[in-house]
């Protein structure tokens, strides 16, 4: 094995091993672990849930389900990754279940030709003073199924493959709901950038 790959298998293991004692002692069903694990993740997930629900209670009710639901499944942990990833995919699929069962209309399409195509510009490069705060309010004026695929993707760091398994729907239609999301988040930071000149 090169040194490089031992490094990065090093770097991996110490990843994945973060908050070990603490994840098994609440394994173990010891409260205060699970106190202590809970204040190191909550203000993380909230600010997911809140992303995808856009609605601070929502969030809360999520955030508190999704770790409920984490405690009971907590021995299925196999450090396979982070604690904070695992936990993430918790949070989002509680999400968009709840979602899911509020029947909510999400738009999505399957041609992906339906938008032109045009070369994928970084939104974080579109103009120096832009504020993530300007983005998010920029985002509330998405249908409901591009906003969850910008923000799944922008927001989150997940990439069309992982969207596609996430929301059932193909690769191809994760791509092209994002360009088409990133193309109106753009317009509306537009017409906000001149508004306020």
């Amino acid at each position: 094995m090169s040194i490089t790959n031992e490094i990065h298998r090093e770097l991996t293991v110490a990843q994945t091993d973060i908050h070990r004692d603490i994840i098994e002692n609440s394994k173990a069903g010891d409260a205060a672990a699970q106190y202590r694990l809970y204040k190191l993740y909550a203000k993380a997930m909230y600010n997911i849930a809140y992303r995808i629900m856009n609605n601070r209670e929502e969030a809360e009710d999520m955030l508190q389900e999704s770790f409920s639901h984490a405690f009971q499944r907590l021995n299925s942990f196999r450090y396979d990754s982070s604690f904070g990833s695992w936990l993430k995919r918790i949070v989002i699929n509680h999400c968009l279940n709840e979602i899911k069962r509020r029947k909510a209309d999400l738009q999505f399409f399957e041609d992906m030709n339906l938008f032109d195509q045009k070369p994928d510009d970084d939104i974080n490069g579109y103009e120096a003073g832009l504020s993530v705060e300007s983005i998010r309010k920029a985002m509330n004026h998405l249908p409901s199924g591009s906003k969850m695929i910008f923000s799944l993707y922008l927001l989150e760091g997940y990439d069309h493959r992982e969207i596609s398994q996430i929301l059932k729907i193909s690769e191809s239609n994760s791509k092209s709901q994002y360009m088409r999301a990133k193309r109106k988040v753009k317009e509306i930071l537009n017409e906000m950038t001149h508004e306020t000149r």
